[in-house]
């Protein structure tokens, strides 16, 4: 195990439809393959002593203005994903809590939230390890939203960091101390968790997400180790 590990690792996961075009497969089948690779990084994560982990499952923009073949493919890999998760013992084994942020309650199919929920509920009480999932997110209307309902219950507070947190969907979450963005394309996307990962340290690599494995899970971690974040000083 490495010393001076990242506590939170948030992933931006790109590379899915690009991978399957360059095999000659639709466009929708990277995101089975990424599945693949994200179930590997998770465990390969908390193996390695991470305790939290976020992962951008999906935009606003995926489920709203993708093919709806791809989309429908897309609900049903993450039912079935989330299916399985339920009745592994995975999460119960290592007290992991599970949790979603987005607009999936608005935009996920009944059936997938119910599931969602029970997911929630089986692990709200756990505190070894953090999981979340970020479904249909777009960090723009992460703080919209946050800003509306501060002003909704403070009208007469002038904002302060610490106060606009507590409205964030990641209120409970700590900051980011690493994002990785796979695919090659060093860019931000949608305010991406634009709140937490203000001192980030920022790893961009040209693996496609399908690719992205346990050995090049290494050469991130290995990367934020041998980095003195000076966090602004």
């Amino acid at each position: 195990m490495q010393e001076n590990l990242p506590n939170h690792i948030a992933v931006i996961p790109d590379g899915n439809r690009r991978w399957a075009k360059a095999r000659g497969l639709e466009p929708w089948l990277g995101h089975e393959h990424g599945a693949y690779a994200f179930k590997e990084i998770v465990k390969e994560s908390f193996a390695q002593g991470i305790k939290y982990f976020t992962f951008w499952a999906s935009s606003e923009d995926n489920i709203k203005k993708r093919n709806p073949l791809e989309v429908a493919f897309y609900f049903k890999l993450i039912k079935k994903a989330f299916n399985d998760f339920e009745k592994d013992s995975y999460a119960h084994d290592h007290k992991i809590k599970v949790d979603f942020m987005g607009s999936w309650e608005k935009m996920f199919p009944a059936d997938i939230k119910e599931i969602i929920y029970r997911i929630k509920k089986k692990t709200e009480n756990y505190a070894d390890r953090f999981l979340t999932l970020l479904l249909a997110y777009d960090g723009r209307t992460e703080m919209l939203q946050a800003l509306h309902r501060l002003y909704q219950d403070n009208p007469a507070v002038k904002p302060a960091p610490d106060f606009i947190k507590k409205y964030l969907y990641t209120k409970d979450l700590p900051p980011v101390d690493l994002v990785i963005r796979t695919g090659g394309e060093p860019h931000w996307s949608a305010g991406f968790m634009m709140w937490d990962v203000a001192d980030s340290q920022l790893y961009f690599t040209p693996t496609l997400w399908p690719d992205f494995n346990k050995k090049e899970l290494a050469k991130a971690l290995l990367s934020y180790s041998a980095t003195q974040r000076r966090l602004g000083a």
